[in-house]
């Protein structure tokens, strides 16, 4: 198994969430509501040419992304800022997006922000969906916990880039927070904020598996940074959540 330098087991992944996009845009509205097929937007393109700068002098070994087209463009303008040799991007289906129920009838964009606003709160709640009808946070979960633990376990890597979703991430950061427990992750996701074209950095120790089979597995994952934001280090004037500001803000 590749490792960072300096270390004997440990890899660390560059978890990013896709920049900024128009839920009520003409593709949308031509898909019949379908939001798998909504791209980025122009400040969307920025956020992720900002992410890209910032990570232009980091070798990564390989780049992933959930498939849909605002994953898959935010990691190609970050793999097209590298410096070094790119790889070529990947695509990992288990991490798309938190597949999301009704909003049920709304008047306004304003409407529809005050009631999402805690909506994450609710993942911890036994049975809990994303939106009425939606898929279970338990189960986004599980498959996005599964997707990882299978990239930590392939050989010959050592930094990766993953571009996904908010909730995903969400959910993965809860994950990590809590020493790697499926059981706990829920409880956790209500803390991580995660704005447009964000940054997250998480390093997994990787061991040899204590049962003897062959491979490694998970000993500790540590957090590094969180929902770093390099068009706005500061996160001045950024006073909404990121689903506050889905809602209530029109795109440029």
């Amino acid at each position: 198994m590749t490792a960072l330098p300096g270390t004997t087991g440990r890899r660390r992944i560059y978890l990013m969430r896709h920049g900024h996009v128009d839920y009520f845009g003409p593709e949308i509205r031509a898909a019949g509501g379908d939001t798998k097929v909504v791209p980025l937007t122009p400040l969307g393109q920025e956020q992720a040419k900002a992410a890209g700068q910032a990570l232009s002098h980091v070798p990564l070994d390989r780049a992933i992304c959930s498939g849909v087209p605002r994953t898959w463009q935010t990691a190609e303008y970050v793999l097209a800022a590298q410096e070094g040799k790119t790889p070529t991007l990947e695509v990992v289906e288990e991490l798309v997006e938190i597949h999301g129920g009704s909003f049920g009838q709304a008047n306004s964009r304003a409407e529809l922000a005050a009631r999402m606003a805690y909506h994450f709160d609710m993942a911890g709640s036994a049975g809990a969906t994303m939106l009425d009808g939606g898929e279970v946070f338990a189960e986004a979960l599980r498959r996005s916990v599964s997707a990882i633990e299978r990239l930590l376990g392939d050989p010959g890597w050592h930094t990766m880039l993953v571009a996904a979703h908010e909730g995903i991430n969400r959910l993965l950061l809860g994950w990590a927070a809590t020493g790697c427990s499926v059981e706990r992750a829920l409880g956790a996701v209500r803390a991580f904020e995660q704005d447009p074209a964000c940054i997250n950095v998480i390093d997994f120790d990787m061991v040899p598996a204590a049962d003897g089979r062959m491979g490694t597995e998970i000993e500790r994952a540590l957090i590094k940074s969180v929902n770093v934001t390099p068009y706005n280090y500061v996160k001045h004037g950024m006073n909404m959540t990121s689903l506050e500001s889905i809602f209530a803000i029109e795109p440029r």
